[in-house]
């Protein structure tokens, strides 16, 4: 592939993705390891940038987050360990800049809060939430119920539903049903899920017939990406038109996400495009940020914009189907951008599948999380 000079060959394809040589369906690379403790949220001058201008903070605040971020993702672990059966979830608590665990123990609360983390005792366990979600996604929803996701923080299954549509005598129904299932909680939202991708713009980072999309992450011998993008089988393109790679696993709905290997000169590195408005940002690794974290996302249409993490393991409901285990987030995106990089710190969190609004008027943006993709098709995250 001839490579170009300048700005442009930056940008391309999130800079440089793809391999010399495409694998075989019978040499997959191992599965990427559990991250550790000693990874890091680096917080470089680009990054804190973005948190300023997207988060509202000072640079002072931004710096400071991050530290309280990574003190948290270590101790997560720990502090679910500890309290074991009564674990009800956790999230980041931008106020007091500590990781909170709730549980249904006060016995098990005095051992968590010795992790580091604060508590909060609650009614329902995380493991009963799950059984009620799972009962909720057993059931067929109606194009106006947006979402549903187990809350650790309200300790119940929240709904969303389309305004307009709350008194849908089938939107209605679906609630009664779910409200059968366990405790539930109903909220609106403005508008129904969609998925981001895109009819054909001509320079822009991979194409699939007529649709664009964006790269999500370097993997040793290609790129996860969103399924919605193509199908397996499906033949990619580079942003400069030349031949890239071939969608070797792809799932949608149900989940949204895909493996794409590639060749044809094109190959990895271990970068997320920051598109001249912050610089390029290594990944160092997949430590999975709890609910509250600071989060980022980069795509061909919007490029980089940061938010907050709101919700995780939802069941969104597209047009073409429900799909589950996602994580939410009030990151802006547009058509284009699905399959992109969401990544915390210097740490990948997952492909960019769908949501609703834009960059202009806000919205929320959901991702499939990196670490079920890699486990999906055994592979192992290029990183620094």
């Amino acid at each position: 592939m001839r490579r170009k000079i300048g700005i442009r060959a930056a940008v391309s394809a999130l800079l440089v993705l793809g391999a010399l040589t495409a694998p075989t369906a019978t040499a997959a690379p191992a599965p990427t390891p559990a991250p550790t403790a000693r990874e890091t949220l680096q917080a470089t001058p680009a990054l804190v940038t973005a948190m300023q201008k997207d988060l509202g903070l000072t640079e002072q605040q931004a710096r400071q987050r991050l530290a309280q971020e990574k003190a948290a993702f270590a101790v997560q672990s720990k502090a679910e360990r500890a309290a074991g059966t009564s674990f009800a979830g956790t999230w980041f608590d931008a106020d007091s800049g500590k990781l909170t665990v709730a549980v249904t123990s006060r016995q098990k609360a005095d051992a968590v809060r010795s992790t580091g983390a604060l508590t909060r005792v609650v009614t329902h366990s995380a493991a009963q939430l799950d059984a009620v979600k799972k009962r909720i996604d057993s059931q067929s929803a109606p194009a106006g119920v947006s979402s549903w996701h187990v809350d650790p923080r309200a300790n119940t299954v929240v709904i969303s539903v389309v305004a307009d549509q709350r008194q849908n005598s089938d939107v209605r129904a679906f609630l009664d049903r779910a409200r059968k299932a366990g405790p539930v909680q109903v909220e609106t939202v403005t508008q129904a899920p969609t998925t981001f991708a895109a009819g054909t713009v001509g320079g822009d980072p991979y194409y699939t017939g007529n649709v664009r999309c964006s790269i999500g992450f370097s993997v040793h011998g290609g790129f996860v990406t969103a399924g919605h993008c193509g199908g397996a089988g499906s033949h990619v393109r580079g942003w400069d038109g030349s031949a890239m790679g071939t969608f070797q696993g792809s799932s949608f709905p149900d989940n949204d996400y895909a493996y794409v290997s590639i060749g044809w000169g094109w190959w990895t590195v271990p970068v997320v495009l920051g598109w001249g408005q912050v610089s390029d940002q290594l990944v160092r690794g997949s430590w999975e940020a709890p609910v509250g974290s600071s989060i980022c996302r980069s795509g061909s249409t919007t490029h980089w914009h940061c938010g907050t993490v709101l919700g995780k393991n939802e069941t969104v409901n597209y047009s073409q189907g429900s799909v589950h285990q996602m994580t939410r987030t009030n990151v802006c995106a547009e058509g284009g951008d699905s399959g992109g990089s969401f990544i915390s710190g210097d740490q990948a969190q997952g492909v960019t599948s769908g949501g609703w609004g834009n960059c202009s008027t806000g919205g929320n943006t959901w991702f499939q999380p990196v670490n079920e993709i890699l486990g999906r098709y055994g592979l192992t995250l290029h990183t620094a």
